[in-house]
């Protein structure tokens, strides 16, 4: 299968705008469909630090099913939490890296705080899918490779979109060879 696969595959380009066409940096696009949901993996080694009271990264992309640690390297405590539907959970006030990791099993968007610190916001987004970019900062364009063909719904999210909205979606159709092409155009995002 991994040959066959791999023989058919294709890239997909994605140009991701805002609502004045210039590009948006940091949008996560990924493909979803039932063949993708069946070839999902967790992530080895996936980790959401603090650092100088900052979520590092800002944002982390992971597939359904991987467990992150969240290791504390500032020389105060934090107190992580989220009540987000994806995934509830709060890693009470600590220094160094808890012993457990926190498993997210749903996939969705979740949202990050500190009880200590309110400026701390970081965000997971949990994809159900191996198949995803984020958008350059210079061109706000995103590159998906190694794509078996076939017909998904792109869907795009960026931490500008509206609280609780849901990612943006449109169709797309990936050829066995050469490349797939999408333009999407964010609108209404926050300042």
């Amino acid at each position: 299968m991994g040959l066959c696969a791999a023989a058919h595959a294709g890239t997909v380009q994605v140009d991701v705008l805002d609502a004045a066409g210039k590009p948006v940096a940091d949008a996560v696009v990924f493909l979803d469909s039932a063949d993708a949901r069946k070839q999902v993996k967790p992530l080895a080694g996936a980790e959401m630090a603090q650092e100088k009271k900052q979520f590092v990264p800002g944002v982390l992309v992971i597939p359904v099913g991987t467990q992150v640690l969240f290791p504390n390297r500032d020389s105060v405590r934090h107190h992580v939490y989220s009540f987000s539907p994806a995934k509830k959970f709060e890693l009470k006030l600590y220094t160094g890296t808890p012993a457990s990791p926190v498993l997210f099993d749903q996939a969705g968007v979740v949202a990050l705080g500190c009880n200590i610190h309110d400026q701390m916001i970081g965000w997971i987004l949990v994809v159900d899918t191996p198949h995803y970019a984020r958008s350059a900062a210079a061109t706000g364009k995103a590159q998906i490779d190694n794509v078996p063909a076939g017909t998904y719904t792109l869907r795009t999210w960026h931490t500008r979109l509206p609280v609780g909205a849901p990612a943006l979606e449109q169709s797309i159709t990936v050829p066995a060879t050469g490349t797939g092409t999408a333009s999407v155009r964010l609108t209404g995002l926050q300042p």
